[in-house]
């Protein structure tokens, strides 16, 4: 069983900066993508950005693109999500993933393990 667990949340003002961190248990984490997904009070659950196995590649949602940067450190099984600029749209509760393959997704049923998420607050 693949545990994924999230750091990095918290309260941050308009334009500021946060780093969310997610360590994965199991031996190959490097063999599948990752991705992040986040969620709303009242809203569905959405995709923000993913990175394939090896970190080469990577695709983000349109509203997070040129201000959220996705990278991973196989050698530590952790997978990064650093948001700057950040706006209160953004305030969610933010979820890792490990995907089913090694390339990049950015659907959620493509993704068979989550984390319990960490909560992102961004005030105006």
């Amino acid at each position: 069983q693949v545990q994924l667990v999230e750091s990095g949340g918290g309260l941050v003002q308009a334009g500021g900066s946060l780093r969310l961190s997610c360590v994965a248990s199991g031996r190959t984490f490097n063999a599948y993508a990752m991705g992040w997904f986040r969620q709303a009070p009242g809203k569905e659950r959405e995709f923000v950005a993913t990175i394939n196995g090896n970190g080469g590649s990577t695709f983000y949602a349109a509203s997070v693109k040129g201000r959220f940067t996705i990278s991973r450190d196989n050698a530590k099984n952790t997978v990064y999500l650093q948001m700057n600029s950040l706006k209160p749209e953004d305030t969610a509760v933010y979820y890792c993933a490990r995907g089913t393959a090694w390339g990049t997704r950015s659907q959620a049923y493509e993704y068979a393990y989550w984390g319990q998420g960490t909560q992102v607050t961004v005030s105006s």
